[in-house]
């Protein structure tokens, strides 16, 4: 920047007037409190990347996700529980770093604060002492107008009274006359004495001022230079969490894409196959039948041993007179 701008352009045509230090000490108490309000933006935004990473953390770890699944797939979803655990870890080291910057703003507008402080303290005392003198050569200034005020009016009862015969009261004007000179000749010193006294510390005053406008500035300066780099480094910071989740969701990706459907249906298949064979359908057995003592329904049936099977038994002949059976149509009843 090329020489100093606050040191030419916050004066006032009134010797009392405070104004262009007061808006420069205003601008930079202003400017702390940006910085303060950045400071706490810093503390909450870190909050919320704790409680984000913790979350996610808990979720990542006390949560289920397909853990039933198996092979090529299983492979992938353990990947990406590891990669949201990092995640997760990555936010919460954020929250870590935005604390520290956080810290640091808080560190540099304190000291900033000091140095302020120190240059108001001279500036306070130079407006005091400016403002004394200035009250006093007023009083001054007014005490020497009143004498001579009361030398004009000395003389002028002089000039009256030269007609007079009475010299006794002609002397009392002349003496009062002289008297009236000499006040006036004191106060016309006492009054010199003042401006000269007012012009000196106006002069240190000046001096004190273009000090503390070329302190002031190069103050904001430092203050806009140090908080254009924190934003900056703030947002290179969440850049920087945005690329390495990335990163870590990539990983992800890659395992995904080893992932295969064939080899995870061949897997589960190995493991858990039953048996190649369907079952055989099931018949229909009669009771009197030989296959009655064939395979439970839905059995499979194979070869084995032939069982010679039984025949029905003979109907037993009808006896004459005989009171337990009697044949009626080729059917046997038995009476009890």
């Amino acid at each position: 920047m090329k020489g100093s701008l606050f040191r030419g352009n916050f004066w006032s045509s009134d010797i009392l007037s405070t104004i262009g230090y007061d808006n420069i000490v205003q601008h930079l108490n202003n400017g702390r409190k940006n910085c303060k309000e950045f400071e706490d933006f810093l503390k909450e935004r870190a909050a919320v990347e704790e409680k984000y990473g913790k979350d996610l953390l808990n979720l990542c770890r006390k949560r289920p996700c397909g853990q039933s699944e198996i092979n090529t797939l299983k492979q992938a979803l353990e990947v990406f529980k590891q990669q949201v655990d990092n995640v997760a870890q990555c936010h919460i080291q954020l929250a870590h770093t935005l604390r520290e910057e956080a810290r640091k703003m808080e560190e540099f507008r304190e000291k900033q604060k000091l140095q302020q402080k120190k240059t108001e303290l001279i500036m306070d005392a130079v407006h005091k002492q400016r403002s004394l003198q200035f009250k006093k050569t007023m009083d001054a200034k007014k005490n020497y107008e009143q004498k001579c005020r009361d030398k004009d009016e000395a003389e002028q009862a002089v000039h009256r009274s030269a007609n007079l015969v009475n010299s006794r009261q002609q002397e009392k004007l002349f003496v009062k006359l002289a008297t009236s000179k000499t006040a006036a000749e004191d106060s016309d010193k006492a009054y010199m004495l003042h401006v000269n006294m007012l012009d000196k510390i106006r002069e240190e005053w000046q001096s004190e001022h273009i000090k503390a406008c070329e302190v002031f500035e190069a103050q904001e300066c430092e203050r806009i230079n140090f908080f254009r780099n924190a934003l900056w480094l703030h947002v290179n910071q969440l850049s920087q969490q945005c690329v390495t989740s990335d990163d870590m969701y990539e990983g992800v990706r890659k395992s995904l894409e080893t992932c295969s459907i064939e080899k995870d249906i061949e897997y589960f298949v190995n493991q858990r196959k039953t048996g190649q064979s369907p079952p055989a359908p099931v018949t229909y057995e009669n009771f009197y039948c030989p296959q009655r003592n064939a395979a439970p329904p839905g059995k499979a049936t194979g070869p084995g041993p032939t069982v010679a099977r039984r025949g029905l038994p003979p109907v037993p002949p009808s006896v004459q007179g005989d009171p337990d059976y009697s044949l009626l149509a080729d059917y046997s009843l038995l009476y009890q």
